[in-house]
């Protein structure tokens, strides 16, 4: 069986999209108890729409409680509770021992999924949480495929485990880190976290103040901190063969473009594992996943220690090679005409990018292109205005279509 594909969603629209695209669970977050403050999130009203949506498509939604909380923030934790089991929740994700038992105490049935904020890098640990009622484990990003095996080997059958697959990696232990909070003020463990990591930093010698020394040659400074973002499209039948449940794509915070197009190659390649080695297209889908925003990628500590490829000392910036011009939003096939919401300025005479959930993408030029109301235009340069243009290759709604970003 293949593992089942977990999706962020950092709002109601990304949510969408990641159904849309084919994961099979979702998980998100309301306004409070989530690890990550910065993105939107769900209001009530959305949260109770996300779950909707989710179960209206055949796909579970999960909810993030994996805050590090102090006393105030348990506050109506009760109260919270229930009404996200109420709303159809599927499965809460839990990092506190606390708010485990208070789960356990106030809706006692609901499945509870450990995060990886708890740190789970053994088996004995594993079968502690399993005793304490918990049924997934969302394994630390520290751990080695080997020792991965040794924790699937060494605990019941019944209790599942879900890891990372893809995206962004922390200096500190899957998330444990004070760096934010010291400097900034902001509690990386409540869901706040300043990246502080992702600054530049130089040595200064305390007798040689204002004289700062970059710790690798390099005019802008140093990133020692920095971690490079984790790939691994290309080892997904390894995790197959371990019996991982869920593998998990990290970025709440992203874009909608992110969201689609990682769960699409991961979907994918996940799919292909049924096909003959060679007749997957897995060389195809890591270019793909490229073509996001992101750092320089690796393997994280799946193949042991990533002293080698796992830090980027050089800069903290991103990789962006593409933009996302427009979302389609219907398609007319008598007059081969897609009705596109834009995202960023394109023009006639453009060659852009296709894709939906399935298949490989196709090229086309923008021509005859129009406002909704049918007049002529030579660009789209206004957010989110609808305009139509010419499609010889039928499309759905909720494809994308993207650009090449001109570099010098």
């Amino acid at each position: 069986m293949l593992p089942k594909l977990l999706a962020p969603a950092g709002n109601l629209d990304k949510l969408i999209m990641a159904v849309q695209y084919g994961a099979d669970e979702v998980y998100f977050a309301g306004k409070t108890m989530g690890m990550r403050a910065g993105g939107k999130n769900f209001t009530k009203a959305d949260l109770e729409q996300g779950v909707e949506y989710c179960h209206k498509h055949g796909r579970k939604a999960n909810i993030t409680v994996n805050i590090v909380p102090h006393n105030d923030d348990l506050k109506g934790i009760e109260e919270y509770l229930k009404y996200l089991q109420k709303i159809g929740t599927d499965a809460l994700i839990v990092a506190d021992p606390g708010i485990v038992e208070i789960v356990k105490q106030t809706i006692p049935d609901i499945r509870i999924h450990l995060s990886t904020q708890a740190n789970t890098t053994n088996y004995h640990t594993a079968n502690f949480w399993y005793k304490q009622g918990v049924n997934r484990i969302v394994l630390a990003r520290e751990l080695t495929f080997e020792e991965i095996e040794a924790i699937v080997k060494n605990t019941p059958n019944e209790l599942e485990f879900e890891t990372f697959v893809h995206g962004a990696m922390c200096i500190s232990y899957s998330g444990r880190c004070l760096l934010s909070s010291f400097m900034t003020g902001r509690f990386s463990n409540k869901g706040d976290c300043a990246q502080s990591c992702r600054w530049k930093y130089n040595l200064v010698e305390e007798k040689r103040p204002g004289e700062y020394y970059p710790i690798e040659e390099n005019d802008e400074g140093t990133f020692i901190m920095n971690s490079k973002d984790m790939c691994m499209i290309e080892h997904l039948q390894k995790f197959k063969d371990l019996g991982i449940k869920a593998l998990k794509i990290e970025g709440r915070n992203k874009s909608e473009y992110y969201t689609a197009i990682t769960v699409r190659s991961y979907r994918n390649a996940l799919d292909e594992l049924e096909y003959p080695e060679s007749e997957r297209n897995t060389g195809y889908w890591k270019e793909e996943v490229e073509k996001t925003s992101h750092r320089d990628f690796s393997y994280g500590f799946f193949f042991g220690n990533p002293y080698k490829d796992g830090q980027l000392y050089t800069h903290s910036s991103y990789i962006r090679t593409y933009d996302v011009v427009g979302i389609i939003r219907s398609y007319d096939d008598e007059s081969k005409t897609a009705t596109v919401e834009q995202r960023n300025k394109f023009s006639e005479g453009d060659i852009l990018e296709c894709f939906g959930p399935k298949g490989k993408h196709f090229e086309l030029t923008v021509k005859n292109l129009t406002d909704e109301n049918n007049n002529e235009i030579d660009s789209a340069p206004h957010p989110q205005q609808t305009v139509k243009l010419y499609m010889e290759e039928n499309a759905e709604p909720y494809w994308i279509l993207r650009k090449k970003v001109e570099t010098e």
